[in-house]
């Protein structure tokens, strides 16, 4: 996987969470489930992985995004977690097709869920460096949001699902 300026989202903090991620996600490909740093690099990726879903899941809960993109990032390390005990196992298949998962489930989070958290944010003013909104006041009502993930958000700010 390499880092393309197509990846950048706009919000510093994000564009340089996502590069450390694809940093991580290819030192884990350089190291092949059955050798003896697979399981080293496998663990530093979920870590980092953990820290960067907390951060955008602070973002989120600080607007009241919807909460289908943190749906979404409980499964991802449901899954890496689960593979990570199988490989310790010597599930080795498993090892592998989490790599080759890793870089299309990538693309496409961030075409949709990711594309869209970023143009909220920066629609309201959001301060991903404090993590605040801006002084004014509390986030405006959800613009109807479309492809982003499961849910939908309806215009009166509820949820709605697809």
């Amino acid at each position: 996987m390499e880092w393309s300026e197509r990846y950048a989202l706009g919000i510093a903090r994000m564009d340089e969470t996502h590069r450390e991620f694809v940093d991580f996600c290819n030192e884990l490909s350089a190291a092949a489930p059955e050798s003896e740093t697979f399981l080293g690099r496998l663990d530093a990726f979920i870590a980092h992985t953990v820290a960067h879903f907390d951060q955008e899941n602070r973002w989120m809960e600080a607007v009241n995004f919807p909460p289908c993109h943190r749906e979404e990032h409980d499964r991802v390390l449901a899954v890496a977690r689960e593979v990570r005990q199988r490989v310790e196992k010597g599930d080795l298949f498993l090892g592998r097709r989490l790599l080759e998962e890793l870089v299309p489930w990538f693309d496409n989070h961030l075409d949709t869920m990711d594309s869209a958290l970023a143009f909220y944010l920066k629609e309201i003013g959001f301060d991903t460096e404090i993590e605040k909104l801006p002084e004014n006041g509390a986030a405006p009502a959800l613009p109807p949001v479309h492809n982003a993930c499961s849910c939908a958000v309806a215009d009166d700010g509820g949820t709605d699902s697809d």
